[in-house]
């Protein structure tokens, strides 16, 4: 079997992301045959014995790719230092360890993904895919058209002159108090939609993701899961 480069098979075994794989590699916690790895080394799944923080890395025997209906209040980890409530606890029946790709904030909910496939995760988060995601967004108050074309035409959201990407606005319903809308963005920064209703006076009261790419929530309940379809993976992937 050819030798692979030490991040790829990381991520296969479900490991880390390519790039947090590299993280682990640079701060030294990976070890191929008892030495510690560099980066650029590569390996043979077959013949070497490879090491994070002193434990074997296995290959992954079965892949999981799951949707998940993330409620309010959970933070998007598999533990969490401060005690908090993590989308772990809901996913524990899947029958394998998941990670999830990309995130939500904890007062956010809706669709979030998790899975086992280190490659699958990279294909869905990686920059360069731009997948649009889609949210309903509800804010407390009016929204006018200034501001739908500002959050349509890209915000400096962390002023340093980068520009969110052109989004798509569609407003549901509107009055003086109360507004809400559906925006669909090509990007995943950090808290990215909240910062950008900021930025145009918007206060957020509930955001919720119905979508990554042409697959969507529909009408899974609050706190469960299941598991994608073929088709709905391979969608993902070649978005």
């Amino acid at each position: 079997m050819a030798k692979e480069r030490l991040q790829k098979f990381l991520s296969e075994c479900s490991v880390a992301s390519r790039r947090k794989s590299e993280e682990l590699i640079r701060e030294g916690k990976v070890k191929v045959n008892g030495k510690i790895a560099q980066i650029g080394d590569k390996v043979d799944p077959k013949k070497d014995t490879v090491t994070v923080s002193g434990k074997k890395v296995t290959a992954v025997k079965q892949k999981y790719y799951v949707m998940l209906n993330k409620p309010r209040g959970y933070v998007t980890t598999m533990s969490d230092e401060l005690g908090r409530k993590c989308v772990a606890e809901l996913v524990q029946d899947v029958g394998a360890q998941v990670y999830p790709v990309g995130r939500l904030d904890k007062d956010s909910e809706g669709m979030l993904l998790l899975t086992n496939d280190g490659e699958f995760a990279n294909a869905v988060m990686h920059p360069r895919k731009h997948i649009p995601k889609t949210y309903r967004v509800t804010v407390r108050s009016s929204i006018n058209d200034e501001q739908i074309a500002k959050l349509e035409g890209g915000i400096d959201i962390e002023n340093d002159g980068r520009d969110t990407l052109p989004a798509s606005v569609h407003v549901i319903e509107k009055s003086a108090e109360r507004s809400v809308f559906e925006i669909t963005i090509y990007e995943g920064r950090n808290r990215q939609i909240r910062k950008m209703c900021e930025q145009v006076s918007l206060e957020v009261i509930r955001l919720k993701r119905n979508s990554i790419g042409s697959v969507k929530l529909g009408m899974l309940k609050v706190g469960k899961w299941r598991e994608l379809t073929e088709d709905e993976v391979h969608r993902l992937q070649v978005q």
